[in-house]
């Protein structure tokens, strides 16, 4: 099948829908993931697509598997601007960025990290005055 005939085939709203996605700059392809995940529990897929989530697996086998981290904090405290400035200190986003992040909590603060670098960052969002969970 060429690809003319794989795009002549999708509806005209969905193309529409795609081609604005597509021009969605970083910082708003973000809170789009973040809007449908928190809204509809719909999280991103690892090749950037979108799936439904899994349910968590039973048993210690998997948690004991697990290579790659999720930190999600989950609150900021008392201490917000010491939270805004060590995230964006960890994500290299403006200060204005990283206060919308922390505001917006839960919030993925760093995807896919061994377990050490969860866990330091996890430690410093920890001494800044964050709640956070390593997922």
């Amino acid at each position: 099948m060429s690809e003319e005939t794989a795009t002549a085939e999708v509806a005209e709203e969905l193309k529409s829908l795609g081609d604005q996605i597509a021009g969605l700059t970083l910082k708003q392809a973000k809170e789009l993931s973040d809007y449908i995940s928190s809204a509809h529990g719909i999280e991103p897929a690892a090749g950037g697509g979108v799936v439904m989530a899994a349910p968590a697996a039973e048993g210690g086998e998997a948690a004991e598997a697990q290579t790659e981290f999720d930190v999600v904090m989950t609150g900021f405290g008392d201490k917000k601007l010491d939270v805004v400035k060590v995230t964006k200190a960890l994500t290299g986003l403006t200060l204005m960025e990283a206060k919308k992040l922390v505001e917006g909590t839960p919030a993925t603060i760093k995807e896919k990290a061994s377990k050490e670098e969860a866990e330091k960052v996890k430690e410093e969002l920890e001494k800044a005055g964050a709640s956070v969970e390593l997922k």
